[in-house]
């Protein structure tokens, strides 16, 4: 089968969680199937990054997207009613680059990752799947709680765009897919127990534990320019981090991960330490003590948890967060939701490494059970299959 995979972003390198999903769809389907890839793209790409998918696609094609054209197709989007995030991604000119591509391809399907570029391929007539991936009107919704003043109306514009929209390409596609249960119950449509649960993977002989020395007391990674990380790296290192240090005075802090916002670097201190792009993360991962993603705004399933799991890194989340993990709470993983919560939790696990030592094996065991690459692709490919 010939798929025809339309991407908001190029999918490597692996910083961000849709990069990470599309990476490993991609590997996995490419197995059994001609992969013709084709992304968006509004950063400078370099060579090792298309190198990364060369072994997994029969042809890649990145369409890049200019600033002007950016800011006057938001601009657009706004007058016409549609998501403005769906305007960043849509312009003419690149829809007709993507239909001719895809009349010359002639694909048997269509993957189509993330409702950011559904709009290019929504009304052709060859059998097609969405990705809701995250649900983004709940996104934006959980953001405009947190934000400024000055931004609450234009989110609020957004979230009404974005609800609108969810429904609307519903019908559009033969089949939708999403990250989590959870999510799937925010699709504001009707039918939504349609759409089917694909699960991310962890590649556990990759993400696998690692004796090194404890550097640090405490890890959290992810893109730190995405907004949900931003607001958890300051939740955490304003409000826990200051009443954990009343216990243990000497507890240290990692934040890792790309493209770190100026709110997060402003967060550097003694005892606070922020990386920006590192080349290997599980090396940061081993040399902490316990992984915490005490993640209050967001949607989707949590890369970062995984992958801190699979590694045997004792793990404390959040609700929001555990709701689309689905692991034990207090077997598999700690949960907390308020600053003195996740205090306790820290300090109990720090103070009792034995018990620390039981929830990171409970929980390598259960991110070894339920997430695995290849099941979660092989439920994708018999989607594409059956059209």
């Amino acid at each position: 089968m010939k798929i025809f995979v339309l991407l908001s972003r190029f999918p490597y390198p692996l910083e961000k969680g849709d990069k990470l999903r599309a990476y490993n769809q991609i590997r996995q389907l490419s197995r059994n199937h001609e992969i013709h890839l084709c992304a968006l793209n509004d950063i400078h790409l370099k060579n090792e990054s298309i190198k990364a998918l060369q072994p997994f696609c029969k042809s890649i094609h990145v369409l890049n997207l200019s600033k002007f054209a950016v800011t006057w197709n938001i601009i657009l989007a706004y007058f016409n009613g549609k998501p403005l995030q769906v305007g960043y991604f849509y312009n003419l000119y690149t829809q007709k680059k993507i239909d001719r591509l895809i009349n010359e391809i002639q694909p048997d399907h269509i993957y189509c990752q993330l409702l950011r570029v559904a709009e290019y391929v929504r009304r052709k007539n060859i059998p097609k799947t969405l990705d809701y991936q995250d649900v983004f009107s709940k996104g934006v919704d959980r953001r405009k709680q947190s934000s400024p003043f000055y931004m609450k109306p234009l989110l609020k514009l957004e979230y009404k765009r974005l609800c609108n929209y969810e429904k609307e390409l519903f019908d559009d596609f033969d089949n939708k897919t999403i990250i989590s249960y959870p999510d799937r119950d925010f699709i504001p449509h009707p039918e939504r127990n349609k759409i089917v649960v694909v699960t991310n993977g962890v590649d556990t002989d990759y993400f696998k534990p690692l004796e090194t020395e404890k550097k640090y007391d405490l890890i959290f990674t992810g893109n730190m320019g995405y907004p949900p990380n931003v607001n958890a790296a300051g939740f955490l290192a304003k409000e826990i981090l200051p009443l954990i240090h009343k216990a243990l005075p000497e507890v240290r802090l990692i934040l890792a991960g790309a493209s770190p916002h100026a709110r997060v670097l402003e967060l550097k201190g003694e005892k606070i330490e922020v990386t920006g792009w590192v080349e290997d993360i599980r090396e940061y991962y081993a040399g902490s003590r316990i992984f915490i993603a005490p993640m209050l705004i967001g949607t989707g399933l949590q890369n970062k948890l995984l992958e801190a799991m699979a590694m045997k890194i004792p793990c404390i989340t959040s609700p929001l967060a555990n709701n689309a993990l689905g692991a034990k709470n207090g077997e598999e993983i700690m949960v907390g939701q308020t600053a003195k919560e996740f205090t306790e939790l820290v300090v109990d696990l720090l103070n009792h490494p034995q018990k620390a030592a039981i929830l990171a094996e409970k929980g390598c065991e259960f991110v070894h059970r339920n997430f695995n690459w290849e099941a979660a692709t092989n439920k994708l490919e018999e989607l594409f299959t059956k059209n």
